[in-house]
């Protein structure tokens, strides 16, 4: 019977083996398609011929875009819009969490504040309104605009307020003994204890702010303050030849608009697949522990 039931394991843990490689291979496709059509010349990528590999091995997209300043020019607004967002959002979102973390008893306006924040996290009074709103309080043309645009994620603030009730209130209790008060509790009890969910929503707001396009087009009154994804949404790239050099306009005629689009979107994937190694082991468990609670 033990020698059946460990066949049947290895054989269990072999077809998941399986199953968690294809799906691997089925999420890096795209990543590994995208760069193929970057690396390849206009004549294969036109003819619909790259699919694994490059055809006709080239880096003229890249050595294109290494001269078009605007492209890190919206690159560095994106960081710039990453950090700013990332660095509020984390200090607000730890703020409000806290206290609703706490019983209606400990904290008397908390489900009136819970009840008007799933309100607005499923109803929002339309674009032309807070364009009218984000147009009044002067963040029209301004990255400012693109740092708070968004609003307070209500989502994260949930995730983070249930993880902190699942924390033993013992450990409070202890600090309060002590001495502490509500501040020093926050950031040193609270905060080193919480690192899995806000690293969690770190994540979330790093791609968030990394990847939203559509509040540029309404916001920004010029092009050149763009980030880099409103950029990229850009495709007809408008390309004067009379002040391309002679080396330039022949760089230009071995390449299409898809083998550049597709470098930049390749560029564009970079940072998130470089941050998103670090902060993984935090992902499920900060998951996991900040899910909704009853």
């Amino acid at each position: 019977m033990i020698a059946e039931r460990s066949v049947a394991s290895r054989l269990f843990n072999s077809l998941n083996l399986i199953l968690l490689i294809v799906i691997m291979l089925l999420c890096l496709l795209p990543v590994w398609y995208t760069l193929s059509i970057s690396l390849s010349d206009k004549a294969a990528a036109a003819a619909g011929q790259v699919f694994l590999w490059p055809k006709g091995l080239t880096l003229g997209s890249y050595m294109t875009i290494m001269k078009d300043t605007q492209f890190f020019t919206s690159f560095f607004i994106s960081v710039q819009r990453v950090v700013y967002g990332a660095a509020i959002a984390f200090f607000v979102i730890l703020l409000m969490a806290y206290p609703l973390s706490k019983t209606s008893k400990e904290f008397k306006p908390r489900n009136i504040i819970m009840w008007a924040l799933i309100f607005v996290m499923l109803f929002n009074g339309g674009l032309v309104p807070w364009f009218l709103t984000m147009k009044s309080l002067g963040m029209i043309n301004n990255i400012w605009g693109l740092v708070l645009g968004g609003g307070l994620p209500v989502f994260n603030v949930i995730l983070v307020m249930n993880y902190l009730r699942n924390m033993p209130k013992e450990m409070e209790e202890s600090a309060m003994i002590d001495g502490a008060g509500p501040w020093r509790i926050l950031f040193s009890v609270i905060l080193p204890l919480s690192v899995p969910v806000l690293a969690t929503i770190l994540v979330f707001t790093i791609v968030y702010h990394w990847n939203e396009f559509f509040q540029a087009l309404v916001l920004m009154n010029d092009a050149e303050k763009y980030p880099l994804q409103s950029y990229i949404k850009q495709v007809a790239v408008v390309i004067d030849p009379t002040k391309m050099d002679e080396e330039q306009v022949k760089r230009m005629s071995e390449l299409s608009n898809q083998t550049l689009n597709a470098a930049k979107i390749f560029i564009s994937m970079l940072p998130l697949l470089v941050i998103y190694p670090f902060l993984q082991k935090y992902f499920v468990k900060g998951i996991t522990l900040g899910s909704v609670k009853g």
